[in-house]
């Protein structure tokens, strides 16, 4: 199984989320803000890098979790996935896709649009590692339910 994390610029949610699935970040404890910036791809996705469906690792149940970004898309961005993965023979009940958006507070966009899109590092990287931290649990809360509904014994198909 394919499970994708997306957000609208892939550097934050996403991967916080993708990274907490795969292993990378512990459920127990708040990262820091080193944890988080040693993670692939926080804060350093790059409009050249959008589009990309990024490989993070597995997650204990053989699964493999990737991370992409789908700005203006939405909520088409998934059927446009499917569409894709249909042409490609990619069974629909192959692929988990998970929108970290509903996850992301006020913090995290405005310090995400300063860092990536004005390219001001130095003032969004400390207000989006905050925004992080704080929607930290949430993220946690995302990734247990995706882990349980979809573990390898209890499979449930979109």
């Amino acid at each position: 199984m394919h499970i994708i994390y997306h957000c609208f610029g892939g550097s934050h949610s996403s991967v916080t989320s993708a990274c907490i699935h795969a292993g990378l970040l512990k459920e127990s404890k708040v990262p820091s803000a080193q944890d988080l910036l040693a993670l692939p791809y926080y804060d350093k996705q790059v409009a050249q890098d959008h589009g990309y469906i990024r490989f993070i690792g597995h997650d204990e149940y053989g699964n493999s979790v990737y991370i992409t970004s789908k700005h203006g898309l939405g909520k088409n961005y998934e059927d446009i996935m499917r569409s894709i993965a249909s042409i490609a023979d990619i069974p629909n009940k192959d692929l988990v896709f998970v929108d970290t958006m509903p996850y992301v507070n006020w913090l995290m966009v405005i310090g995400g649009y300063l860092s990536r899109r004005l390219g001001l590092v130095r003032i969004g990287r400390p207000i989006v590692i905050l925004g992080t931290q704080i929607s930290f649990h949430k993220f946690c809360h995302i990734v247990k339910i995706i882990k349980t509904k979809y573990a390898k014994d209890n499979r449930q198909w979109p």
